[in-house]
């Protein structure tokens, strides 16, 4: 029997280990411009070596003052507003408080309109009931028997009685509300429909035949209904201008604006990219109170003396941060100058390791840099992350970028024949006719990511 012996061992062995300072440095670096404007704050509020600049600048960081501007006569550089840090603390908008107005719900909208109808409370909770079951859509999903028992009122509704109430709420505005299906939806809203004589064409057509309105099938609906297919044709176009989605109007989810965190801008027939100052923070180290601590230092000023050090590195990151991002940037648009010309088509492929050596540092810090900061161009804003792409071989021995064949293969839909959709199968006939050797799924794969239809259901 062998009996374990326990005994020590020394060796050397090398790691990479990060500080915690480089670490959080990463983090930063990592973050939105949004984030580290906000982290940049609460430094502010905590930090009194750190005080906001006072000067606007008057120049975007980065750019040239010599040499003429080609966009000459242009806006102002920076229309997405103010700097967010360039505020004094406790300043308010011109009103005297940043205000936002609360979204009105579908169910407070309607709600409104029945506390001014001569209803007695049980009717009144029945129809608000019905009121608060619906969906987005503004459409009643929910069976009648499920929110009467939930109304707790006594004795339990009948089925009259939350008919009576969902006629209620369906006769409110927006026309179309409380339906239980789109047959519904769209028949409320008949007595809005103009000309007033089409509606009878109308109302059959959504009562018995919405199928085969779906279908197109306006030959079919003619002889079938004893009509010119003009007029159906043109009760299809007043269909059209109904609301299938009454509820959208209320309730909207609040648009989330992008602010470029890099401008383009042309120099002397050059590209060139120049930082956004309305994102940079405009901070720096309070000399007054630095010299005055270093002046009357003490042993037992510890904390102020950490908090000196942590503003002037925030100061130094700040710094470090926007001028990587400004390299990175410039060093994508020598890259990609065709693009800013001649739009997506274009592109050429870029691997992060391309920008990494250009600009001497890690490709992992490339791509850190190029997460959730953006760019605004000629050709629409677009994330730093757009503008890499693995490369495709070509037939004549060149590279070719998927973004390059995605809007090949949208200039291609949109030109084929009236009636002729293209296939998967033919788009990648054509493209390899052009010297793009792509396979069909990979067609396919290209295809929904344009978010395009199959050819089945392009055209009818």
């Amino acid at each position: 029997m062998l009996i374990p012996s326990l005994g020590l061992r020394v060796g050397a062995s090398m790691h990479t280990s990060l500080s915690p300072r480089l670490q959080k440095a990463v983090r930063l670096l990592h973050m939105s411009s949004l984030d580290f404007s906000q982290v940049v704050r609460g430094a502010l509020d905590t930090n009194p070596f750190l005080e906001l600049e006072e000067a606007a600048l008057e120049e975007p960081l980065g750019a040239q003052k010599a040499g003429a501007d080609d966009t000459a006569g242009a806006p102002e550089l920076s229309p997405w507003g103010a700097d967010t840090l360039a505020r004094p603390r406790g300043e308010a908008m011109e009103g005297g408080f940043d205000t936002l107005a609360a979204p009105t719900t579908l169910a407070d909208h309607l709600l409104g309109q029945l506390n001014v109808l001569p209803l007695d409370a049980r009717d009144l909770a029945i129809a608000a009931g019905v009121a608060g079951s619906l969906d987005e859509d503004g459409w009643l999903r929910t069976d009648l028997g499920e929110i009467a028992a939930s109304l707790g009122l006594q004795p339990l509704p009948d089925d009259q009685e939350m008919a009576i109430g969902l006629r209620r709420v369906q006769a409110l505005e927006p026309a179309g509300v409380a339906a239980r299906n789109l047959a519904e939806c769209l028949l409320l809203q008949l007595p809005q429909l103009r000309p007033p004589g089409m509606q009878a064409l109308v109302r059959v057509l959504l009562e018995r035949h919405l199928e085969r309105l779906a279908a197109h099938d306006y030959a079919g609906l003619a002889r079938l209904l004893h009509v010119t297919r003009e007029e159906v044709e043109a009760a299809c176009a007043a269909i059209r201008r109904l609301d299938p989605h009454p509820g959208w109007r209320f309730g909207h989810t609040p648009v989330h604006y992008i602010t470029p965190d890099v401008i383009v801008r042309r120099q002397r027939g050059q590209w060139t990219a120049v930082l956004n100052p309305a994102v940079v923070p405009r901070v720096r180290l309070n000399q007054a109170y630095a010299d005055l601590f270093s002046r009357h230092r003490q042993p037992e000023h510890t904390e102020l003396s950490a908090h000196l050090q942590e503003a002037r590195w925030t100061v130094r990151n700040v710094e470090q941060r926007f001028s990587t991002i400004l390299e990175v940037a410039q060093a994508i648009l020598r890259r990609q100058q065709r693009f800013l010309s001649y739009g997506p088509i274009a592109m050429r492929p870029l691997a992060l390791r391309d920008i990494a050596d250009e600009v001497g540092v890690h490709e992992s810090t490339v791509s850190r840099v190029t997460n959730n900061k953006f760019m605004a161009t000629p050709c629409g804003v677009f994330e730093l992350k757009y503008f890499f792409s693995r490369s495709l071989a070509t037939a004549s021995g060149g590279a070719c970028s998927p973004t390059a064949i995605r809007e090949l293969m949208q200039e291609l839909i949109a030109a084929e024949p009236p009636g002729r959709p293209l296939s998967d199968v033919d788009i990648a006939q054509q493209l390899a006719q052009q010297g793009l050797r792509v396979a069909r799924r990979t067609v396919t794969k290209y295809r929904q990511q344009l978010r395009i239809e199959p050819a089945q259901r392009r055209h009818p």
